[in-house]
């Protein structure tokens, strides 16, 4: 268990960053990129938490925040010899997490009405929360991407967090009344 007595440490203060396995690296490197990405992801899955009043449906996101922080703890250990296997000292994300929210977005997707247009993140305010934490994962996954383009990354990690954008999709028109609030686009509507 994490046990924090004290919040500042100064020893970020040189613009430097500890991970998981003691090396330092730059606030600005892709690595901490993604880390922050990720955060934010679970920021806006707070935000959407607050907003849904189906209860099913806040425990996943609340089950999914939990997930982003194992996320975060994946990325923040580099891996040696690209050694993804969970041990004592590095928590990983592992194929089953994917594999829950694939089984979410059958669930969630039985009684959707199906897409006929693409649409716009609106209809209910929650939907719209959702939609915002939706692009939010999107953008954490192209973090991830970059940072995967430069070093290791672990493989079920980059798919959780694709599996996570296509779960808060699903969700967003499930919020909607299973897409019949859902606003669609009209392309070339404003020519």
């Amino acid at each position: 268990m994490v046990k924090l007595n004290k919040i500042y440490t100064r020893t970020g203060d040189d613009g430097t960053t500890g991970l998981v396995d003691g090396s330092r690296t730059p606030k600005h490197s892709a690595r901490i990129a993604a880390m922050g990405a990720v955060d934010e992801t679970n920021s806006a899955i707070g935000l959407a938490i607050c907003a849904l009043e189906d209860k099913a449906h806040r425990a996943a996101l609340t089950r999914i925040q939990n997930d982003l922080f194992d996320l975060g703890a994946d990325l923040a250990t580099p891996a040696p010899d690209a050694d993804f296997t969970p041990s004592q000292m590095a928590l990983r994300i592992v194929p089953s997490q994917a594999e829950w929210l694939e089984s979410q977005i059958d669930a969630l997707n039985e009684d959707l009405q199906p897409l006929t247009s693409f649409v716009l993140p609106g209809g209910s305010e929650a939907a719209a929360r959702v939609h915002i934490a939706r692009a939010s994962a999107r953008a954490a996954e192209r973090a991830m991407t970059e940072l995967a383009a430069k070093t290791e990354v672990n493989p079920a990690a980059l798919i959780y967090i694709n599996r996570l954008s296509d779960l808060l999709f699903v969700l967003a028109r499930v919020t909607n009344a299973n897409g019949a609030d859902d606003v669609k686009w009209v392309p070339g509507a404003n020519r």
